[in-house]
């Protein structure tokens, strides 16, 4: 008996994901719990654990393939093999999503539901993916090639496969099954295939393929590039050198996953939100002072990090507290005004710009707030940020500086009203009394939401960082 498992939805209503490295191969035997696949979502890289322990039999996507949440990734067993489904009560979640509970439930189909992810109630809660044409509820069209491997003993053959020429032996159909699956809609090919043809510009769609299993190959798409296959009607050698040339110029990044999140996110919000934006330059010569000396003295403990960031986190839960409306949303016809602090810092990452956030930051000292950011930006830079980490934020802190920038008008992120950019701290003649001195200075602006909080509101709030930061010792009182 063979078992198929598809992609789960691991949290935050994400409809899709992309297989990253499989951790497993057909013909291994797997236990509960060992990790099968690495994928990426639109915010963080996850690994799926296995449900149940048994040989594997098949990998049903490939590599680098994007696919719809409930499409089936993996089978397990056959006709000579023994599967044993996880019990009930197992609780391994995924890493990336550790507040979601353990649930090895079946689905509607009968199937087992990865373990670390709650089987959906009811399959019409299910966020639709854009453009999708079947309605909500009905089965990925992506799944029904798999499912029907799982009932029949002769799958049909891949269209990449079917488009073969007639003159070639077609391979073995369970052979093919079972080490080169693919969408529907996509023909054959290697991960390192699809890059290449990415770089260079080809359409895998439109070539022949030439690989032993109707797969296409790095020799097909190097000679689209290069046009040295029949010229169509029309062509010409200067226009196809130029071709080439242009191609090997070129770099083709593809949008998706975090990027296309992180860019949607933004037009969202630019296209919603009223921005307005003011700036602030400050003498943060005594934070500088402070920041050294818990450097020096380790005051906070001996493995903490210290930064002026660090400071600026505190000034702005600080003053939160003192313009409680900044630290709001708008939600239909009211305006939610939340009494804790969820301080989102963006980070930038290898795999893109996300914006987790620290929890309760209005209640943490110095020390808990230190290691809050240290945990935040080692776990984004591994890129295994978990969706919880990135939901519920308050208000966000963009540390430009860091990249010798002075200021900026940063974008709000989406569910919050402000966002507070700090700029890059640089030593500059100020007046202190009648005097003109050398003292560090930044420049601090802040971009908030304009039908939620008026100018006043704004003005306080970015004035009383500056205090914070000129005097920390105020945030003490």
């Amino acid at each position: 008996m063979s078992i198929e498992f598809p992609l789960p939805d691991v949290g935050e209503g994400l409809t899709e994901a992309d297989i990253v490295a499989w951790k497993v191969a057909p013909g291994d035997t797997v236990t509960v719990n060992q990790i099968l696949v690495e994928i990426e979502t639109a915010k963080s890289l996850v690994e799926l654990p296995s449900p149940q322990a048994g040989t594997v039999g098949a990998l049903l996507v490939e590599e680098g393939q994007t696919i719809e949440v409930g499409t089936p990734i993996i089978r397990f067993g056959g006709d000579d093999s023994n599967t044993e489904a996880a019990p009930a009560s197992a609780d391994a979640p995924a890493s990336g999503s550790a507040e979601q509970s353990a649930d090895a439930s079946g689905d509607a189909d009968g199937g087992a539901t990865l373990v670390g992810y709650g089987a959906k109630e009811t399959s019409s809660k299910r966020r639709p993916r854009k453009g999708a044409s079947a309605p909500a509820g009905a089965a990925p069209a992506a799944s029904a090639a798999p499912a029907a491997e799982a009932a029949a003993p002769a799958p049909a053959a891949a269209p990449a496969a079917q488009a073969q020429s007639a003159s070639a032996p077609a391979p073995a159909t369970q052979s093919q099954s079972a080490s080169a699956p693919a969408s529907p809609s996509k023909p054959l090919a290697k991960p390192p295939v699809r890059k290449l043809a990415k770089d260079l510009g080809v359409e895998l769609s439109q070539l022949t393929p030439t690989g032993p299993r109707g797969d296409v190959t790095r020799d097909d798409v190097h000679a689209a590039a290069n046009q040295t296959a029949a010229p169509t009607s029309g062509a010409t050698a200067p226009a196809a050198a130029s071709a080439s040339d242009l191609g090997a110029l070129e770099e083709r990044i593809p949008f998706k996953g975090v990027t296309k999140m992180m860019a949607k996110a933004m037009v969202d919000s630019a296209s919603t939100m009223p921005h307005v934006t003011e700036f602030l330059d400050v003498d943060v010569t005594e934070t500088m002072a402070m920041v050294r000396r818990l450097k020096s003295t380790k005051f906070l403990g001996e493995d903490v990090k210290v930064s002026p960031l660090l400071i600026v986190a505190k000034a702005v839960a600080w003053a939160v507290g003192r313009n409680p409306r900044i630290n709001s949303c708008l939600s239909g016809d009211e305006i939610v005004v939340k009494k804790y602090v969820n301080l989102g810092i963006a980070a930038a990452t290898p795999r893109g710009l996300i914006v987790p956030n620290i929890k309760n930051a209005q209640a943490m000292g110095l020390g808990e707030l230190a290691q809050g950011i240290q945990d935040l930006t080692a776990l984004a830079r591994s890129g295994k940020t978990p969706p919880a980490d990135q939901a519920g934020g308050t208000i966000t802190i963009t540390n430009v500086g860091v990249f010798g920038v002075d200021a900026g008008t940063p974008i709000i992120n989406p569910g919050e009203a402000a966002i507070l950019a700090f700029g890059q701290v640089r030593k500059k003649p100020w007046v202190v009394g009648d005097e003109i001195v050398p003292r560090e200075i930044t420049t601090l602006s802040v971009s908030a939401d304009h039908r939620v909080v008026d100018g006043e509101i704004i003005s306080k709030f970015l004035a009383d960082v500056g205090r914070g930061l000129e005097d920390p010792t105020l945030m003490l009182a």
